[in-house]
Order: C-alpha cells, then sequence, then structure tokens
C-alpha cells in the first residue's frame, strides 16, 4: 500500500500561547490580608480580656468603704482611713473632707472602748463616699 502523506496547511490554526496565569499570587495576597486581619483582631481580644480582668484597687477599697459595718465603730474608723487614703489625691475637695475625717475619727481611734459614731461624722463619710469617682 501506497503511504498518502496529507500535508494540509491549517490556516485557522494558531501556534500555542502562553497564558499568564496570576491567580495563585491574588490567592496569596487575599490570604496574607485576612491572615493579617484575624491576627490584628485577636491581638484586641486578648489585649480586651487582659485588662478586663485586671485587678483594680480602687474599685475593691470603694466597694471595702461601701460595705462598712458601722456598729463596730473601731474597726470601721481603722478601715476608713486605709481604704479612703487611696482617693484623697483625686482633688482638692476630696483633700480636705478626708483630712475632716481624719480629725473626726480620732475620738475613735487609739482607745480601748469608744461610742457610736456621731451623726455628723457619718454625715462627713457618706458625702466621702459620695465624692469618689471609681
Amino acid at each position: 500500500m501506497l503511504e498518502k502523506n496529507y500535508d494540509i496547511p491549517l490556516h485557522d490554526i494558531k501556534t500555542i500561547v502562553e497564558v499568564q496565569e496570576y491567580s495563585i499570587y491574588y490567592f496569596s495576597s487575599i490570604l496574607l490580608v485576612v491572615f493579617v486581619l484575624v491576627s490584628v483582631i485577636l491581638y484586641f481580644l486578648y489585649r480586651w480580656f487582659k485588662n478586663k480582668n485586671r485587678y483594680n484597687q480602687r474599685k475593691e477599697f470603694f466597694k471595702l468603704l461601701d460595705s462598712l459595718d458601722f456598729n463596730d465603730t473601731k474597726k470601721a474608723a481603722y478601715a476608713i482611713t486605709k481604704y479612703g487614703s487611696i482617693f484623697k489625691n483625686d482633688s482638692e475637695k476630696h483633700s480636705k473632707l478626708f483630712e475632716q475625717i481624719i480629725k473626726k475619727l480620732k475620738l475613735y481611734k487609739y482607745k480601748k472602748d469608744v461610742d457610736k459614731f456621731d451623726e455628723e461624722t457619718l454625715k462627713i463619710i457618706q458625702e466621702y463616699k459620695e465624692i469618689i469617682n471609681v
């Protein structure tokens, strides 16, 4: 048999061309941006939870000062001096009121038996507790 070779030139078909593919670069850049955003969000959440659970001495002292039992006058006088001292430098008004409280509380300290707080002392203590900002 005779072999026939058909070399017909094809004019409609063009040669293979290399197509530039950038999808891997797009995907990696989007992945990087998402990773950075998630990292930043996680960092701020971590800081928020860390600060949320931080011990606040002013808040704790205010709670203790607010929950004092005025029936035990001597203990209360010492506790007011201890817990109230942290707030005395907040403003000029705080300093003056705290000094008045200290003067009033000297009557109830350093003695074996003491009487109940008088009305004026209780009024000054209550006024001092009201102006405290925590």
